[in-house]
């Protein structure tokens, strides 16, 4: 046997190199990974997608649930919940720009009425 280091002889059954003193146990291997269970019938589910829109708690929910059984009726869930958080957060961020539009055109036709009403007293 030679030393895995030095690469001087040595001793079979030797556990440390006497030139170098390296030890000579072998590494320990990481057993391999373990196989998921996946679910046959997972597929990509619309319906699981939609209920994930409507629901986007459930989405979520559902989605974290199912990620290692079943990966793409999980993804469906997600999807679905992301795209109702992004329509949500969209038709707010609208919202408030409307409101500022027409506080901005009630604002100018308040000082437009208010200068004909001076004028008006003339």
């Amino acid at each position: 046997m030679y030393c895995r280091y030095c690469g001087k002889q040595i001793e079979e059954d030797a556990r440390f190199c006497p030139y170098c003193g390296s030890a000579q146990q072998e590494e320990r291997q990481a057993p391999p990974p373990q196989q998921r269970y996946v679910d046959p019938n997972d597929a990509p589910s619309g319906g699981f997608a939609v209920l994930g829109f409507f629901f986007p708690v459930v989405g979520l929910i559902l989605f974290l649930v199912w990620q290692d059984t079943m990966p793409q009726r999980a993804k469906s869930c997600g999807k679905g919940a992301l795209t109702a958080v992004i329509v949500s957060a969209s038709l707010v961020l609208l919202t408030f720009i409307a409101i500022a539009v027409i506080a901005a055109i009630g604002i100018g036709m308040h000082g437009a009425y208010a200068a004909l009403a001076c004028l008006s007293w003339v």
